[in-house]
């Protein structure tokens, strides 16, 4: 089993932007492409030295919709045999400790999500599963962040990608964990301390591997781009000033606020 490595992206206090691996005593820079071939510069940032960004910067976000069991069963829905999903524009993208901004004219519910979120390595398409492995870089937390009040604005179309678009509505992060095995690992959300989600990834109905696998022939999928691979039961709404908190053990928390 690979070693975990926590991937970070991070600004110094005089504004450079760099990357490296992430610990609890800080960050050992890297030079390059993340994604390919980094070199350790041999510099290192102490904690307090920086402030963690987004850890990516996807062309997209795929969002999945009906990807756990136990929310199948409520909804009373089949499982999907392909993944069902929704495309968030890259303008939508936060990393840890930024706002998630209510839109303008907008006084509606806003619901958050937490999720796991598949972080692409490598430019690929119609891949098979078993090559689907190899383009998944690693994991992050995901807060797919959704207008409720939007999705049936329009009796005639869902505005599922309006929704869920919105700037600030796409909260990834803190870190991207390579190496990690996800078999017993379970996401929690918390909003205001309270737990709200508390689910685990193995009652996912599309594998990650498969997800890749399917996605890569629906469309090409780039270096950076993320898979948020669907919620489960608890999701809620929050109110104006909630802190909402998204946790997968050894990828963190991805810590934002509301409004």
């Amino acid at each position: 089993m690979p070693a975990l490595i926590r991937w970070a992206r991070f600004r110094t206090h005089d504004g450079i932007i760099g990357f490296g691996t992430y610990s609890e005593v800080g960050v050992a820079v890297h030079e390059g492409d993340m994604f390919a071939a980094p070199r350790p510069t041999g510099a290192n940032l102490a904690i307090g030295e920086f402030q963690l960004q987004c850890p990516c910067t996807p062309s997209k976000i795929i969002a999945l919709w009906n990807n756990f069991h136990e929310l199948c069963a409520k909804l009373g829905k089949q499982p999907c045999k392909h993944p069902q999903f929704l495309i968030k524009p890259a303008s939508c993208v936060i990393g840890p400790g930024e706002v998630i901004r209510r839109p303008t004219n907008y006084a509606g519910k806003v619901a958050f999500e937490g999720e796991l979120g598949i972080v692409i390595g490598a430019r690929c398409t119609q891949l098979s599963a078993s090559q689907a492995a190899e383009a998944i870089f690693g994991y992050t937390c995901v807060n797919d962040v959704t207008a409720i009040g939007i999705l049936s604005e329009n009796p005639d179309f869902e505005q599922w990608c309006r929704a869920k678009g919105y700037d600030t509505f796409g909260c990834l992060g803190p870190v991207i964990a390579t190496g990690l095995e996800l078999a017993a690992l379970r996401v929690y959300t918390r909003v205001n301390g309270d737990v709200r989600q508390n689910y685990a990834l193995a009652d996912m109905v599309i594998s990650p591997q498969e997800l890749v696998s399917r996605l890569s022939c629906d469309m090409t999928l780039l270096p950076g781009d993320v898979i948020a691979c669907g919620t489960s039961l608890g999701v809620g709404s929050l109110k104006d000033g909630a802190i909402v908190e998204v946790s997968i053990d050894g990828i963190g928390v991805l810590q934002n606020a509301f409004g």
